[in-house]
């Protein structure tokens, strides 16, 4: 395993435990000596994990669409800054450079990246790990919207195979060294 991808917000949310936990990540991702691979903005959560990386000298492949890049501003000081056309061009880039991915909490297109590669996974397209680091409980309304959709009828085996769910950094830690150890 040499590169992890974060799907996480644009925005910081209104819990300081959000901004403290994304940075605490990625000094483990550079701890670890993972490389990041992200959205590439400067701004909220993602900005965050960047900078943990960043400041403890570890490899940041930011991927940022070109119309987002004014918006988001890519994060100049990443150790790659990919500025490309679009956001399936972005999700397909950042899936291609990773070997797992961790999901903290996000807005809508955090949601989005976590849907896509979670159904990716399910459709048998690919292995790779996928992390839902459940800060603060904050994806507790997601997974228990997975439970009621196979209660429902409309999945048919445990959702839970496709990805794990920690409430800790240590908890990836475990995980990351399980697949480690696997492969």
């Amino acid at each position: 395993m040499k590169k992890v991808c974060v799907f996480t917000g644009a925005a910081s949310g209104n819990n300081p435990i959000f901004k403290d936990t994304a940075y605490q990540l990625g000094t483990m991702i550079a701890a670890r000596g993972l490389g990041l691979v992200y959205g590439g903005g400067k701004m909220g959560l993602m900005g965050v994990v960047a900078d943990g990386v960043i400041d403890n000298n570890g490899h940041v492949t930011g991927i940022i669409p070109r119309f987002l890049d004014d918006v988001e501003v890519g994060h100049e000081g990443v150790t790659n800054l990919q500025i490309i056309d679009g956001m399936h061009e972005r999700k397909e880039l950042m899936y291609e450079a990773s070997d797992a991915f961790i999901v903290l909490p996000g807005g809508l297109g955090t949601l989005d990246e976590t849907m896509e590669i979670t159904t990716w996974s399910q459709l048998g397209l690919h292995k790779k790990p996928v992390i839902i680091f459940n800060v603060n409980g904050y994806w507790d309304h997601l997974l228990a919207q997975m439970d009621h959709i196979k209660a429902q009828g409309f999945m048919h085996h445990d959702h839970k195979e496709h990805f794990n769910t920690v409430a800790t950094i240590d908890e990836i830690g475990d995980v990351l060294d399980q697949v480690a150890a696997s492969t």
